[in-house]
C-alpha cells in the first residue's frame, strides 16, 4: 500500500532513541571513557540540577552543537551514542550548516532556545529557523548534570524513528481541492496536515505534478514503511498537481473550530448516502491523526452495533424487554451504570438505549455467542477486516470474538473493542441508511481501488435503530446537546474507561439528515461533556 523510499534521495538523519538503557547505560559508558565532557574530580552532587548547572550544561551543549562537534555535544547528554549519531548527521547528511543557538530564559531545569541555520543543497541555500527546548537532568550514577536526550531537542517535530531528509522530494506537491473546487491548505486547515501529506505521497505522481527539492521529516514505522514525509523547508519549488477530494470546506471549518475547544479531540463527518468524508479534524499536541487512526474503546456508542446484534439475532426488539438493574454480574465481574441512573426493571431496549443503561446490555452477555458482536460488526457494518481503502491510511475497527467478562464488556464498548471516530461515523451512517458504504477521501476511480463490502442491515433493524437514536437525541442522554437541531436527527452518547486515566474518554456520534459525525475526546469525561458539543457543532454547520 505504501511506496518505498525513492532511490537517490540524500541527506538522511536518523532520530534514534536508545530504548531500555536509561541513565545506567550512559554511566557505564562514562566509566569506561572517563566521563567524557565532564569536569573530573568534582564533588558528587545529588538531587535535581541547580540553576548554575542547568545554565552551564546547556551552554556547553549549545556551543559544541554550533561548532559541529557532535561527539562533545553528545557527551553532555544521557544518551551519548544516539545524540552523536543524530548531531553528526544533522550537519553532514542533512546539509544543515551555520548553526546558531540562542537560549531563552530557563524555567527550572527546562531551557527554551531558538535555532537559526542554513540548508544548502546542490548550489541552493535557504535559511532555517525554529524553536525547541531541552531539559537538564542528573545522571543516576555519574551524578553529572546532563541534557535529557530526545530527538525533539534537534527539531521539535522529530520523534523516535524519524529522519531528516534533504534532496529531491519523495513525491510531487499537490493542490488538494474540496468538493466545490476550494483549495485546501495546511495554513487554513491545520488538522489536515497529515492527511494532505499522505495524499501527496500516494497521488502526487498521478496528479501530474513535478517534484522539487526540500528538507523533510521522514517517518519510520515498525514495518519499515512509515507515514508520508512532512515537508519542513522548500529549497526548489516543484509543480503541484491538482487532486480532487470529498472534503467540504464548510464542514472542515466547523470541525476545526469545534475540536479547537478541547485538548486531544478528534472528529470525522461523512455523507451517509455515499460514504464521502466531509471533514477530518484533530486537536492534539503530538500531531497524531487520531480521527482516522485512533484505537480507543468507544464506550456506549458501541451500543448501536450491540442493539443491532440483539435485534438481528432475535434476542429482543426496540420495544422488547431489556431491564435496567443497578448492577449486573458476568463471569464474576460486576458492571454498574453511570452515577444517578435510576434502575428500571421493566425497561425496553429503547428505554435502556436512550438512557445508556450498561447493565441492560450486560444482562444479554449469556445469551449471545463469543463471536456474535464480531460477526455483526464485520458482516453488517464492514468493520474489523482491515480492508478499508479510503485513500489514506486508516484504522478499520477491532471487535474480536471474546469470552468471559470481555464478552459483556464488548457489548458496552469496553474490553477488547477498539474504534476510531471514522469508524463510529461510518457505523452511524450504516444505522441511518441500512447500507454500509466504505468511507472515501478521493474517488475510487482515481487508482482503481476496490471498496470494502458488507451486507448492511435489514429494513426492520434500521427502522428500530433510527427510532432509538432519534429518541436518544430528542429526550434521552443526548437531548441537551442536540437541542435546536432540526431535520432528521439521531445520536448516541458514550464514555469509555481507560486504564490508568482518572477520567473516561468522551464519545458521541450522531446524524442530521444526510450527515453523520462522530467525535472522541481523550480524558474528556461523559459523552455530553466534550465530544457531544463537537458533533452537534459539526452537524449544525456541515449543511
Amino acid at each position: 500500500m505504501r511506496r518505498g523510499v525513492r532511490a537517490g534521495v540524500t541527506g538522511v538523519v536518523c532520530a534514534v532513541l536508545v530504548g531500555g538503557a536509561g541513565y545506567g547505560a550512559y554511566n557505564l559508558l562514562s566509566a569506561l571513557d572517563g566521563d567524557a565532557g565532564g569536569g573530573g574530580g568534582t564533588a558528587v552532587s545529588t538531587g535535581p540540577p541547580g540553576a548554575g548547572e542547568v545554565r552551564e550544561t546547556s551552554a556547553r551543549f549549545f556551543a559544541a552543537w554550533e561548532k559541529g562537534d557532535a561527539a562533545t555535544a553528545a557527551s553532555y547528554t544521557n544518551f551519548p551514542e544516539a545524540a552523536r549519531q543524530l548531531l553528526t548527521a544533522y550537519r553532514g547528511d542533512a546539509h544543515i550548516t551555520k548553526v546558531r543557538v540562542t537560549p531563552g530564559t530557563a524555567a527550572g531545569r527546562s531551557v527554551p532556545f531558538t535555532v537559526t541555520a542554513a540548508v544548502s543543497y546542490d548550489g541552493t541555500s535557504r535559511p532555517l529557523a525554529y524553536r525547541s527546548r531541552l531539559t537538564v537532568v542528573r545522571g543516576e550514577t555519574s551524578h553529572r548534570p546532563l541534557v535529557d536526550w530526545q530527538p525533539s531537542v534537534v527539531h521539535p517535530r522529530l520523534r523516535k524513528g524519524d529522519t531528516l531528509v534533504t534532496g529531491e522530494a519523495a513525491a510531487p506537491p499537490i493542490e488538494a481541492v474540496d468538493r466545490d473546487d476550494g483549495v485546501l491548505t495546511k495554513q487554513k486547515y491545520p488538522s489536515l496536515s497529515p492527511v494532505l501529506d499522505e495524499l501527496r505521497k500516494r497521488y502526487g505522481d498521478r496528479a501530474g505534478g513535478r517534484a522539487g527539492v526540500e528538507l523533510a521529516i521522514r517517518h519510520a514505522s515498525a514495518d519499515g514503511e512509515g507515514r508520508a514525509d512532512t515537508p519542513l523547508l522548500t529549497l526548489v519549488k516543484g509543480r503541484p498537481g491538482r487532486l480532487r477530494t470529498t472534503f467540504s470546506a464548510k464542514a472542515q471549518t466547523a470541525a476545526e473550530t469545534a475540536v479547537g475547544k478541547y485538548p486531544d479531540a478528534s472528529v470525522v463527518a461523512v455523507r451517509a448516502s455515499t460514504g464521502e468524508i466531509l471533514a477530518v479534524a484533530d486537536h492534539r499536541n503530538d500531531g497524531f491523526d487520531a480521527a482516522l487512526l485512533g484505537e480507543r474503546a468507544p464506550g456506549s456508542t458501541m451500543k448501536i452495533i450491540s442493539a443491532a446484534a440483539l435485534i438481528d439475532n432475535g434476542r429482543t426488539t426496540a420495544n422488547g424487554p431489556a431491564p435496567c438493574p443497578p448492577s449486573a454480574v458476568s463471569m464474576s465481574q460486576t458492571f454498574h451504570n453511570l452515577k444517578d441512573l435510576a434502575p428500571d426493571h421493566h425497561a425496553t431496549l429503547s428505554d435502556s438505549f436512550a438512557r445508556s443503561c450498561n447493565t441492560a446490555f450486560v444482562k444479554f452477555a449469556d445469551e449471545v455467542k463469543p463471536d456474535t458482536l464480531t460477526r455483526e460488526a464485520e458482516e453488517r457494518f464492514g468493520l474489523g477486516r482491515n480492508n478499508w481503502r479510503i485513500g489514506v491510511p486508516s484504522f478499520d475497527g477491532r471487535v474480536p470474538a471474546a469470552g468471559g467478562s470481555d464478552k459483556a464488556a464488548g457489548l458496552i464498548g469496553q474490553g477488547q473493542v477498539q474504534m476510531s471516530p471514522l469508524n463510529m461515523a461510518s457505523v452511524t451512517a450504516t444505522a441511518m441508511t441500512g447500507a454500509f458504504r466504505q468511507p472515501v477521501l478521493v474517488p475510487l476511480s482515481l487508482d482503481g481501488r476496490t471498496p470494502a463490502r458488507a451486507r448492511g442491515l435489514a429494513p426492520g433493524t434500521v427502522a428500530q435503530l433510527r427510532a432509538m437514536m432519534n429518541r436518544t437525541a430528542r429526550s434521552g442522554t443526548a437531548a441537551g446537546v442536540m437541542a435546536g437541531l432540526n431535520g432528521n436527527v439521531g445520536a448516541k452518547t458514550g464514555s469509555a474507561e481507560v486504564d490508568g486515566e482518572a477520567r473516561s474518554d468522551s464519545w458521541f456520534t450522531g446524524y442530521r439528515d444526510d450527515v453523520a459525525a462522530a467525535a472522541m475526546v481523550e480524558d474528556g469525561g461523559h459523552g455530553i461533556d466534550a465530544a457531544g458539543p463537537i458533533v452537534a457543532s459539526v452537524l449544525r454547520n456541515a449543511g
